[in-house]
């Protein structure tokens, strides 16, 4: 069908085309009869996508107008933006343009007003080729004859009318899954079916299932699955450790966090003779286990990557595997992809070797106690380690030498605190603070950083088939903007569209570590970067200042490292000549491996925020009217955002900023009091009262005290 169109397409953009029917054009093109039904349906899709059009005379000739598709992004108020994908600006939409479009939806759009020096180019919708959901998760709500659901995502466009024979066992306030079976028209609601109750608003663990259902997400395996992984039961097998490189010998050791159960990272450091150290970094090879075509890939595809939504984690391998066989446990025999590599005392990796291993994890440490041996902070820790502090000092000399380095080069060191969460038995918050990092959590990240850019330099060189982690040099619009607000602090990024360094925004950065204003220029150094993706061509990772760099070290939770194990795995086997057809086969599949990989990764970060905004306003529902000091995070032209220590944040609009008039002053992000002159700006320090928190909004709003 695609290459019929190209041909119709083709045929009518010809000069000498004039307009014909479509009998007319199958005897040019030569369509044999039985194949006429189907050139009449090619044509039909042309027209119904607006790419050709019909006269009075039934005579077909190409669209005059251009037409672009894009996702539509509702607002609450009724309109919407649209984003092409050749274009960085999004396009307004206003509500009567939008032919009842819902947030979500890939639209076809008509340019009505080109973007000028004062505001975006606006659009209207003139038809939507295919809604984003069929099913959508909300409150219920009876009223006597029928009932009506409430979507949970407040951008949808509209409530859900159910009619009383589709109601179901629904009572109000029940959390339900709805199947849309009517999409909204002019003057009239979407209609649906209830085809699952999650349980009451109120009820503990209900929170994240309505997550889990609202992105649709796969949050059980499939018992055909589950058997494929229980078949590898919890021993290597035996056959196959002659052909790998036999590490059970040497001391070696896994770092993670105390709840961690799937490790799938183990480290060792030896300080050579000539000042030297041998760096290696053991991966389990999971690749091994999880075979390509297999149930297990196909799953693992879907999914794409692991999520972690705060108490409950959706994973991309069953249990069986990723905390089984494929965890690194210590004590057991465990199959290993391995990057060895000779590091100088500059940092620089002046020789590396990747080979298949076997590994025996000598002990299991967590970031706590490896902190605690360096600071020699805990006497009964050092005691119980004793035998391998030696092995911890070198992990940190080499840590601080491969950070030193990464520093030199421009590596963007974001000092931006995750929030740390805590549930309890029945997934309720009982506290929120910043998530405290270590040094130990340093070595980890250095060492991890060093193997991915060792294999990713290796097989750029190759021409290998290879999923890429790519990142981009920021726009230069959008440094102007940063441009504007450092002013204000003396500082600025120098840089032009064709010279952008990393290291001029890591001298800012540089410039504002341990002043007050720190967090907030870091914040808004990574509005200004691009958002970080999967390809299949290198083009390098700005935010690390790397040529060559990929996700090698976690095929537990990412795919893109599992295709990237299976790819290293075939050079290791054939002794790295391997056939130009089997090249060209996995290249094609590494672009469309990473594109997948890329959209996954983009609803795993929406549902994990999502996921910890829902528990941030659930912890402040009991704290309205309490007030704290927090530091102005962001400036709109609606209120300002406050950050309080914890990491909560929220909303101060300009009705709750006093009885006083702000004008919103958007070049240095701040907005001035018109009676006053008063000023609020990124950065400062305020005292708020929490007025208002809704978890069913996902929402926080603040006002000044």
């Amino acid at each position: 069908m695609e290459e019929q169109e190209l041909k119709i397409l083709e045929l009518m953009k010809n000069e000498d085309y004039v307009p014909m029917k479509a009998k007319e054009m199958a005897m040019i093109m030569r369509v044999p009869k039985n194949e006429y039904r189907d050139f009449l349906e090619v044509l039909g899709n042309l027209e119904l996508n607006f790419k050709i059009q019909k006269n009075r005379k039934s005579r077909y000739r190409l669209v005059e107008k251009t037409y672009y598709d894009g996702i539509y992004r509702k607002n609450q108020k009724g309109f919407g933006f649209v984003r092409i994908e050749s274009q960085e600006d999004e396009i307004y939409v206003a509500k009567e343009n939008s032919l009842n479009a819902l947030n979500g939806d890939r639209v076809l759009i008509e340019i009505i007003e080109e973007k000028n020096r004062i505001k975006n180019a606006e659009a209207k919708v003139v038809k939507i080729l295919k809604h984003e959901k069929d099913t959508i998760v909300g409150i219920f709500q009876h009223n006597k004859s029928f009932g009506f659901v409430v979507p949970d995502d407040r951008n949808f466009g509209t409530d859900i009318f159910i009619p009383k024979k589709d109601m179901g066992k629904a009572r109000n306030n029940h959390k339900v899954l709805v199947k849309i079976t009517k999409y909204p028209t002019e003057g009239k609601k979407a209609e649906g079916k209830i085809v699952e109750v999650l349980g009451n608003v109120n009820e503990a663990g209900v929170d994240m299932l309505s997550l889990i259902k609202e992105h649709n997400l796969p949050s059980t395996f499939p018992e055909v699955v589950v058997q494929e992984a229980k078949h590898f039961e919890n021993k290597v097998d035996k056959k196959d450790i002659p052909h790998r490189v036999d590490f059970r010998d040497r001391e070696i050791f896994t770092i993670d966090g105390e709840d961690a159960k799937d490790l799938d990272d183990a480290v060792r450091v030896k300080k050579l003779k000539n000042g030297n150290y041998k760096l290696e970094v053991h991966i389990a090879d999971v690749s091994y286990y999880v075979r390509e075509n297999s149930l297990l890939d196909g799953e693992a595809l879907i999914r794409g990557t692991s999520i972690y939504m705060l108490g409950r984690v959706i994973p991309m391998l069953p249990r069986e595997l990723s905390n089984g066989i494929c965890s690194l446990n210590a004590g057991e025999d465990r199959f290993t992809l391995s990057c060895l590599m000779e590091i100088d005392e500059k940092g620089n990796v002046i020789s590396s070797e990747i080979v298949k291993g076997i590994i025996n994890v000598t002990q299991r440490m967590s970031y706590t106690d490896v902190q605690a041996i360096l600071d020699h902070s805990n006497e009964q820790i050092l005691k119980r380690y004793k035998p391998y502090i030696s092995h911890f000092k070198a992990m940190e000399e080499l840590a601080i030498i491969l950070k030193n380095k990464r520093m030199e080069q421009g590596y963007l060191n974001l000092d931006i605190p995750e929030s740390k969460i805590d549930l309890d038995m029945d997934g309720r918050v009982t506290n929120i603070s910043k998530y405290e990092t270590t040094f130990a959590h340093e070595i980890i990240e250095q060492f991890m950083l060093t193997a991915n850019e060792t294999v990713a330099e290796k097989f750029f060189w190759l021409e290998a088939p290879f999923i890429y982690r790519v990142h981009e040099d920021p726009d230069m619009e959008k440094i102007q903007e940063l441009n504007k607000f450092l002013f204000n602090f003396g500082m600025k990024i120098k840089a032009n569209k064709d010279n952008i360094y990393p290291k001029e925004f890591a001298k800012i950065l540089d410039e504002v570590k341990g002043k007050e204003e720190e967090k907030v220029v870091s914040n808004l150094v990574l509005r200004t970067l691009k958002v970080a993706r999967y390809e299949a061509e290198n083009k390098g990772h700005f935010g690390i200042a790397s040529k060559y760099y990929c996700h090698f070290t976690s095929p537990i939770r990412r795919y893109p490292d599992l295709f990237i194990h299976r790819v290293i795995s075939k050079y290791l086997e054939q002794n790295y000549d391997v056939s130009e057809k089997w090249i060209e086969e996995k290249q094609t599949q590494a672009q469309e491996r990473a594109e997948q990989s890329s959209e996954r990764e983009k609803i795993a970060t929406k549902v994990e925020r999502e996921a910890e905004d829902l528990k941030k306003a659930e912890y402040m529902e009991k704290r309205v009217g309490e007030e704290y000091e927090g530091i102005i995070s962001s400036v709109t032209s609606f209120g300002i955002f406050v950050e309080l220590p914890n990491t909560v944040e929220g909303l101060i609009r300009f009705e709750d900023l006093g009885d006083e008039y702000f004008i919103y002053d958007e070049d240095r992000k701040r907005l001035i009091g018109e009676r006053t002159n008063k000023t609020y700006k990124i950065g400062d320090r305020v005292i708020i009262r929490v007025k208002r928190a809704s978890k069913l909004l996902r929402q926080i709003d603040f006002e000044m005290r």
